[in-house]
């Protein structure tokens, strides 16, 4: 298993009227080499619960694993090393740095953290991405796909555990959204990489292995082999309970 919560909750303010809770009781498991996505309808939690599986954001119960680790132990500095260590992170905001090559861009988690990138892998993710003739350019240069696609590629150059992806679409047309999700699924098949995306699109989720859907900060549903139609479906009943 990649990921695990038990128990897992998240609340803000302290009592009465001030505390919202975020996330609820919410038991999850996350496979190897698996591609799955969270939805739900807005201030569903599902942003709240990406943050606490990548130790972005403490919860206030519960457990997150990775791997043998317990992220809820951890201190700071700790934190901090396991995240770059281990994990990758796609952002809506494709975060690159506007003075850097897109080389240079995939390759700065490493340079950072003083460590030389495998040759080989490092091949397999660019041609993977398909930007070879693009390495040299940088992200001004690049329209808002290449520049998402350097992201991810940015995210597996370390070879982490699991990479979290919030909303990585949501800035792009649907060529580019095509482009970077299937880039984000051949990782998957080709490099059994784990990814986990948050998304409120229904296509974009039709490329994980299954979709895992929250409502009031709690977990519903899942589905296994989702198509757009299936998601879409399952969305609906959960905007229809909401309103109930």
């Amino acid at each position: 298993m990649a990921i695990r919560t038990s128990g897992l909750g998240k609340s803000y303010g302290t009592t009465g009227d001030t505390r919202v809770e975020a996330l609820a009781d919410v038991s999850l498991e996350f496979g190897k080499g698996r591609f799955t996505a969270i939805m739900g309808p807005s201030g569903s939690g599902k942003s709240t619960l990406l943050h606490c599986l990548a130790g972005l954001d403490r919860p206030t119960a519960g457990q997150v694993m990775l791997g043998d680790v317990e992220l809820t132990r951890l201190d700071e500095k700790r934190l901090t090393h396991l995240r770059r260590d281990r994990i990758g992170f796609v952002f809506q905001a494709f975060n690159l740095v506007p003075t850097l090559t897109a080389l240079e861009n995939i390759t700065l988690p490493l340079d950072l953290a003083n460590r030389k990138a495998d040759a080989e892998w490092l091949d397999k993710v660019i041609t993977t991405i398909g930007l070879q003739d693009r390495l040299k350019h940088k992200p001004s240069e690049l329209s808002g796909g290449q520049q998402q696609r350097v992201a991810c590629a940015r995210a597996l150059a370390s070879r982490p555990e699991v990479v979290f992806a919030d909303e990585p679409t949501g800035n792009l047309d649907s060529r580019s959204s095509a482009d970077v999700l299937g880039f984000l699924h051949r990782s998957v098949r080709d490099f059994g990489q784990t990814v986990v995306m948050v998304t409120h699109d229904p296509t974009a989720a039709s490329y994980a292995d299954r979709v895992v859907f929250l409502a009031d900060g709690r977990l519903q549903d899942e589905l296994l082999d989702p198509t757009a139609d299936s998601v879409l479906e399952r969305m609906k009943k959960l905007d229809t309970q909401e309103a109930g």
